[in-house]
């Protein structure tokens, strides 16, 4: 299944193989969770992680928010959907992960807010495929929607734009890796990391910003070491994809919980003189809360921690 230089930097390749692994009905070989994964992941609280985003839009950067939200959840299999009752012992309840990531920047005079949604069963060996994902944009011109989910094996999709060209769409993508997913596979456990070529389905941000059909393409995936670098002055790794003229690469901690760090995409930017451009988010600060309930105008405090806007 489902290099980026640095001449001042001391680089190694990470190794592929897992020390410790189990079998996944596929009969691949996965690296177990790190031991600390359920008192972590299972507190009752989210992991909540800032970044200062500069992103690449109409050939130019442009200042803004992201945020990274990871949360355990009871899912239904059947309807794809967060289960009411938590306590339902069915086989119809899994386990997942949910990642919301967001961004928010501005266009000249009008403002940027995207949206997008993984759902990632976290018993990778019982459950090894992502189960949905729902991505959204709003702007002055008009707000867009797609979501995946996986049906019959495949992956249905469909979308939503006030396009005429992208119109509202409906098709079967067959089921290979969605870099969507990847961010959750880190935090899961990195050595799980597909490397190599691989098929891959792009982000569905980076389908919305270049306006491109959603279908599978040939990427190349790698995985380094680095002592230090922009993101972090201590050892982490770097997970890097690379296809259709476009590099992403994700920055994060070597060890448990594997914290996104920061990321990087290069790619070409804007429609009429066209500009490659890099995009980066940098760390702020992460936080666990039970974010839900803290809905108040004095936890708006939080936001400060968190290095958020207020307004």
């Amino acid at each position: 299944m489902k290099n980026f230089i640095y001449s001042f930097l001391l680089i190694s390749l990470i190794a592929c193989a897992p020390s410790n692994s189990q079998e996944t009905k596929a009969g691949k070989k996965v690296a177990e969770k790190p031991r600390d994964f359920n008192d972590y992941w299972y507190a009752g609280e989210a992991e909540i992680t800032s970044y200062k985003l500069e992103q690449a839009r109409y050939g130019e950067i442009h200042s803004g928010e992201a945020v990274l939200v990871f949360v355990t959840e009871p899912f239904s299999k059947s309807k794809q959907v967060k289960l009411d009752n938590w306590r339902d012992e069915s086989e119809d309840n899994v386990s997942v992960m949910k990642l919301n990531m967001t961004k928010k920047f501005l266009t000249g005079i009008y403002p940027y807010s995207m949206m997008m949604s993984t759902f990632t069963p976290v018993s990778y060996d019982q459950h090894p495929d992502l189960l949905k994902v729902t991505t959204s944009s709003q702007e002055w011109c008009g707000h867009t929607f797609m979501q995946l989910n996986l049906q019959d094996g495949n992956y249905r999709l469909r979308g939503f734009s006030y396009f005429e060209s992208e119109g509202d769409i409906d098709v079967t993508l067959p089921n290979v890796t969605l870099e969507d997913e990847l961010w959750s596979r880190i935090r899961f456990n990195p050595e799980n990391l597909p490397i190599g070529e691989i098929q891959l389905v792009p982000s569905t941000f980076y389908l919305r910003f270049r306006h491109q059909e959603a279908k599978p393409m040939k990427a190349t995936a790698s995985k380094l070491e680095v002592h230090t670098s922009e993101f972090s002055d201590e050892p982490h790794h770097i997970y890097t994809l690379e296809y259709d003229n476009r590099k992403l690469s994700i920055y994060y901690e070597p060890d448990f919980p594997y914290t996104i760090l920061g990321w990087e995409e290069t790619y070409m930017s804007g429609f009429s003189n066209p500009e490659r451009l890099t995009t980066k988010a940098k760390r702020i600060n992460t936080i666990k809360s039970a974010y839900w309930g803290k809905n108040s105008n004095k936890d708006r405090e939080l936001r400060k921690e968190l290095g958020l806007s207020i307004d």
